[in-house]
């Protein structure tokens, strides 16, 4: 068809039809040529320019269409494009922020971990020179413990050499087992009273090893132990008030999990408990020793 007079837009628009189309027109107009039925201005005839054809009514039938659906399609294509590059767009923009504010927050988590990880680090530290320090009071006390319990077995040995050579001597024995049953009885005492403290410890250490027991009552018992050991006079001589002091400072031993016998829990307190007792043998042989020292024998 003469396009001449469609101007730009026309002229692209059949370019665009022609080029999707191809050789779809002479198809279709070579189907509208019925040679069966050649009627006048039926069917379409190549020369009706020059006068020759009359089928001027079927010379646009189809083209119209097809050029309004090529132009159509070229425009919606150009639309959708431009609407996919406009979404397009929007989600790069939304995915960037998205990842700025995540990069931002997530900084800053990582910032406060790193601050609550050194916290933890220097509080670690100072528990572990705490415990350190611990260790190296409670070596210390139990090499001073071992010490003043072999000069107490030294003393001993020295006593009772006494009390052998005393066993001979006539009257002064006489005197020395009048005095031995009565601090004899005064040891008694003093045993039964450190077994008394040896019950009270051991269930002082089982309250302190429970991860269910109140942590008052253990400090109710402890308190109670130190005004008995401060008001009863035998406890007062073997310094029981001192060393359980010292006790529930730093025995912190406790057995495992699955322990059943709470007299497994402890070290500190048994070698306090075996010094008490050597120290009450002890100190009814110096009672002893400085009653016969101040009694004359006959």
């Amino acid at each position: 068809p003469d396009v001449s007079g469609w101007g730009h837009v026309g002229k692209v628009a059949a370019a665009a039809a022609a080029a999707a189309l191809g050789d779809e027109i002479p198809a279709a107009c070579n189907s509208m040529n019925n040679l069966n039925e050649p009627r006048q201005n039926w069917n379409i005839l190549p020369n009706h320019r020059d006068g020759e054809g009359g089928g001027s009514r079927w010379n646009y039938a189809l083209l119209v269409p097809l050029l309004g659906l090529a132009a159509f399609r070229w425009i919606w294509s150009r639309e959708s494009q431009k609407e996919i590059e406009r979404e397009r767009s929007a989600c790069k923009n939304k995915i960037q922020a998205t990842e700025r504010k995540l990069k931002l927050k997530y900084e800053d988590e990582i910032i406060q971990n790193r601050r609550s990880l050194a916290r933890c680090e220097v509080e670690q530290e100072k528990l572990k020179t705490k415990v350190q320090s611990y260790h190296e009071a409670l070596s210390a006390q139990s090499r001073h413990l071992v010490e003043e319990r072999r000069q107490l077995e030294q003393e001993r040995k020295v006593l009772e050499e006494k009390k052998h050579t005393v066993q001979y001597s006539g009257a002064a024995a006489a005197l020395y087992q009048d005095l031995m049953e009565k601090e004899g009885l005064w040891e008694t005492q003093a045993r039964a009273l450190i077994k008394t403290y040896e019950n009270s410890l051991v269930n002082r250490q089982n309250l302190f090893c429970s991860y269910f027991i109140p942590r008052q009552e253990r400090l109710d018992l402890e308190r109670t132990m130190l005004s008995q050991a401060a008001a009863n006079p035998i406890a007062q001589e073997l310094g029981m008030e001192s060393g359980l002091r010292y006790i529930f400072d730093h025995e912190t031993h406790c057995a495992s999990v699955q322990n059943n016998d709470h007299r497994k829990n402890g070290r500190l307190l048994w070698i306090y408990i075996s010094y008490w007792e050597i120290r009450a043998e002890l100190q009814k042989f110096k009672k002893v020793g400085k009653a016969l020292s101040v009694k004359p024998v006959n």
